[in-house]
């Protein structure tokens, strides 16, 4: 299968996504839209996939970039109807592009945090083989404020109500991040932005020891990526005979 991701900064990659996904054999074309990537044509690709990033969904004059990115995941999620997976800026485009909203938090989420499953979650095939609370990594002050339609809640916390969800049947969004590897933290500490919106969430000391307070998790996080790879290789098997299906119905049995 043949995995398109939209990337908006150099250091947020898909991270452990990267091997578990060419592990499988699929094959990756990352676009990077911050750096002037542009969209290619969407048909030849089995799931977009959309990382996180320091801008804002709606600051489209300083990225005007985003203009193309949304109509792409609408075209992709509406009218393609192919599997969808966001992480963090990922998962507020994914709201945004189909109609919902995503606004500034009073207080932004930024460290480890617990997550719990609504209902919704436990029965959602991708999600229903993980625990029912998660400890996550969170680095955001934006929140989805506004699911669009045909969306459910899939996970949930005090400090933002909107941690995972589905849209239709395809189209999967989460808060938080599971793409993590070792070295991610200090990558990210090392952009001035995303180091002062740590100090001022969690205070200096608290942010010195944050690689050393989020080691112990990883295998869990790995595993978790392991379950999400899982359920979405899953939906791309689905769809591709979804498509090929269509297609042997529009040639009239034969391909």
């Amino acid at each position: 299968m043949k995995i398109l991701i939209f990337q908006h900064l150099a250091c947020e990659t898909a991270g452990i996504f990267t091997e578990l996904w060419t592990n499988d054999g699929h094959r990756l074309h990352v676009i990077a839209l911050d750096e002037g990537g542009s969209i290619p044509a969407l048909e030849p690709y089995d799931l977009l996939a959309v990382m996180g990033g320091p801008m804002d969904v709606w600051q489209e004059a300083e990225h005007p970039w985003l203009i193309a990115e949304k109509a792409a995941i609408k075209h992709w999620v509406q009218t393609l109807n192919r599997p969808y997976f966001g992480i963090c800026l990922g998962h507020q485009l994914l709201a945004v592009a189909l109609g919902g909203e995503a606004r500034p938090m009073a207080k932004p989420e930024v460290g480890l945090a617990q997550i719990s499953q609504t209902g919704a979650g436990r029965a959602d095939a991708m999600f229903a083989h993980l625990p029912a609370t998660m400890t996550t990594l969170q680095w955001h002050s934006v929140e989805v404020t506004k699911l669009p339609p045909d969306a459910e809640i899939l996970a949930a916390n005090p400090a933002c109500a909107v941690q995972a969800m589905r849209v239709g049947k395809h189209a999967y969004g989460v808060q938080y991040h599971l793409e993590i590897l070792p070295s991610t933290v200090a990558d990210w500490q090392a952009i001035p932005a995303y180091r002062t919106a740590l100090n001022a969430a969690i205070g200096v000391e608290a942010a010195q020891r944050l690689q050393a307070d989020v080691a112990p998790h990883l295998p869990d996080f790995h595993s978790f990526a392991v379950q999400i790879t899982a359920g979405l290789t899953a939906l791309m098997a689905s769809d591709f005979k979804r498509r090929a299906n269509g297609q042997r119905e529009a040639s009239g049995g034969d391909i």
